[in-house]
């Protein structure tokens, strides 16, 4: 009943910019609360790993391989959150994931809290 979904992926040369969305809807229902939120990326043969990480109000930690050039940003009437990419390297090449710890939601009169959603990834390739 809770989804995450993910878009602005893309392919871009290095150096180049791109700026994911992932936006949290419920089925006929209303969100009240996303805690914590991040974006994930996994890469062909690795494993997942974090890129950033964004709290409620604000805060922000960052992988030391995307500093000073990845910003992680919410705007949480819209239940949304943003990474905008700049400076991009063929290394950051992957499927980039959306992911909330914990949804407050209301369906049918009924209040709700699911934990550890994630979208359906969004592909981002640098190209040398």
């Amino acid at each position: 009943q809770v989804r995450l979904v993910e878009s602005g992926g893309g392919t871009v040369q290095s150096g180049g910019s791109l700026r994911l969305s992932c936006r949290a809807s419920v089925t006929s229902g209303q969100i009240s609360l996303i805690d914590g939120m991040a974006w994930f990326r996994q890469a062909p043969g690795k494993e997942r790993e974090v890129v950033a990480t964004i709290t409620t109000h604000g805060t922000t930690n960052y992988a030391d391989s995307v500093k000073d050039r990845f910003t992680i940003t919410r705007d949480n009437a819209e239940n949304a959150m943003y990474l905008q990419m700049n400076s991009l390297k063929p290394e950051d090449t992957a499927i980039y994931y959306c992911q909330a710890d914990r949804i407050d939601y209301r369906v049918r009169g009924t209040n709700a809290v699911g934990r550890h959603y994630w979208g359906q990834g969004t592909q981002v390739t640098v190209s040398s």
